[in-house]
């Protein structure tokens, strides 16, 4: 009962914080006033392919990302890894990999990294602008710690832990931010799902290092000097997800995910999420086609825009069981569409153990 208690207050406070983040989420005025985007970028094939619409629908290591108390629905030991060329031509590549395991017949928790590879890039100077001194190669990591839990036959809530690291040649950043998510799941078929997530609040963020200091000469004593700037701070791009799924349920072996989703922003313009996903399984197989759109205010107005993305998506994934012991390896693939950057492609592997 007092666990209940617990989770219907977790609801208000999430409900209190939705009308709250409306006074502040879509502000034109804040938009590109944050940094750490990267956290904004969904890593994960199967999910993206469905527009990121999954809230209340996605289940496992990929919830992480969507809504970590979807965490609560792996089944022992899921590991994944993915690859994304992301943003297409910009030759900007994201690796993913992490793995979930049930600890218990309520508990999972979960460890994930994404880290983002910019390429070799010349060190140039005010003196040297062609470079020739050398090359640098920016990095930009998350770490993942996610926890999730069982609390009824209906109700699952999951904390999720993100530890942000950026570096270049000789400044760095790092910073500490929570997501905290609530999923219902209702029907005589588990078939209505609800779910709510708040996002990427933490600290904000400071860039500091040799790269903000500059020796300096005094001409009237002669002598040397250390000169250090000062790096302003910035938020980090805090959002409010809600979402809704709904299961058509045809047969045993034919089923079809319908969701819908609205993102909050804090520093970018509000964003709703609609995907569909049908999956057909067979005697040792499984395939699922899935499609989604993530629009937003004047996303094809290249004038106005805030984003470089056009907003559709499409994935497929097909899951095969393996050897007498039939253990699930899948492969999926998700393409999301950009301008004028191309096409984005993630590729990924999944392995579950049961």
């Amino acid at each position: 009962m007092n666990m209940l208690k617990t989770i219907i207050k977790g609801s208000m406070i999430m409900g209190a914080l939705t009308l709250s983040f409306h006074s502040l989420a879509g502000n034109e005025d804040r938009i590109g006033s944050a940094g750490a985007s990267e956290m904004l970028v969904n890593p994960w094939a199967r999910s993206a392919g469905f527009g990121s619409a999954g809230i209340a629908s996605t289940n496992g290591l990929e919830a992480q990302f969507s809504n970590i108390a979807g965490l609560a629905f792996t089944d022992k030991t899921q590991i994944k890894f993915n690859y994304t060329n992301w943003l297409g031509d910009a030759n900007i590549s994201l690796n993913s990999a992490g793995i979930a395991q049930r600890v218990g017949d309520q508990t999972v928790i979960a460890l994930s990294l994404q880290a983002f590879g910019y390429g070799d890039i010349d060190i140039t100077t005010v003196d040297l602008p062609e470079g020739g001194i050398g090359q640098f190669t920016p990095r930009k990591n998350i770490i993942n710690l996610g926890f999730a839990r069982e609390f009824s036959n209906s109700i699952y809530a999951g904390l999720n832990v993100k530890i942000m690291n950026e570096n270049i040649a000789n400044l760095k950043a790092s910073g500490v931010a929570f997501d905290a998510g609530i999923r219902y799941v209702t029907g005589e078929q588990d078939h209505i799902k609800f779910g709510i997530t708040l996002k990427n609040v933490g600290t904000p963020m400071k860039f500091s290092g040799d790269g903000l200091s500059q020796e300096v000469f005094y001409q009237g004593t002669g002598g040397n000097a250390t000169l250090i700037q000062r790096s302003a701070s910035f938020e980090m791009p805090s959002l409010l997800g809600i979402g809704f799924a709904y299961d058509f349920i045809f047969d045993e072996n034919n089923k079809l995910t319908a969701a819908a989703a609205f993102h909050a922003n804090s520093f970018t313009n509000d964003q709703f999420n609609i995907g569909v996903d049908y999956g057909m399984a067979f005697s040792k197989a499984a395939i699922n086609i899935r499609a989604g759109y993530v629009g937003e205010k004047a996303i094809f107005n290249r004038e106005e825009s805030t984003t470089s993305l056009t907003g559709f998506t499409a994935g497929i994934s097909i899951d095969a069981l393996l050897g007498d012991k039939k253990i699930p390896l899948g492969f999926e693939y998700a393409m999301r569409t950009s301008n004028p950057f191309g096409i984005i492609n993630t590729f990924g592997v999944t392995l579950s153990l049961k």
